[in-house]
């Protein structure tokens, strides 16, 4: 019991959720940008303030019940938990300014938006993943007795 509120406490499960869901857009982000000079081809993606307001709303109510255990997240358009604790993201095709113009081939790919948003997954990726590797290391040094 003691060991999985230790495992489940503070930031552990945000942090999780974010690299979670930056892994997933990533291959989104991917399939996209193999696809760019695909005839017909429409990007798609998941908003990434949609996560971030369902993260928000996931902490508070974690928050008001002792900010130990899984974070629940309520689904939305965007974002749903599976049984096992995974996230499943729901992309979307891209639409209004950021689908891009609509060339003579019907694609709508701006290769260079998608590499800003890759670029902007990356880094949000990273500051996760940094994030949960030293709260991993300063536990693994708390149960080693080392300082």
């Amino acid at each position: 019991m003691f060991v999985n509120e230790v495992i489940s406490g503070g930031t552990t499960p945000v942090l999780e959720a974010m690299v979670g869901f930056a892994g997933q857009r990533q291959r989104i982000l991917s399939h996209n940008i193999a696809n760019w000079e695909t005839p017909n081809f429409r990007p798609i993606d998941v908003s990434p303030a949609e996560f971030r307001q369902a993260l928000r709303d996931a902490v508070d109510r974690r928050r008001a019940g002792g900010n130990m255990g899984e974070l629940s997240f309520r689904a939305n358009d965007t974002v749903a938990r599976n049984p096992d604790g995974s996230l499943e993201l729901t992309a979307r095709l891209m639409d209004g300014p950021r689908a891009g113009i609509l060339q003579h081939d019907r694609n709508s790919t701006d290769l260079e938006r998608m590499m800003q948003d890759v670029v902007e997954n990356l880094g949000a990726f990273r500051a996760a993943s940094d994030l949960l590797r030293s709260r991993t290391t300063l536990m693994n040094s708390a149960i080693s007795e080392r300082v």
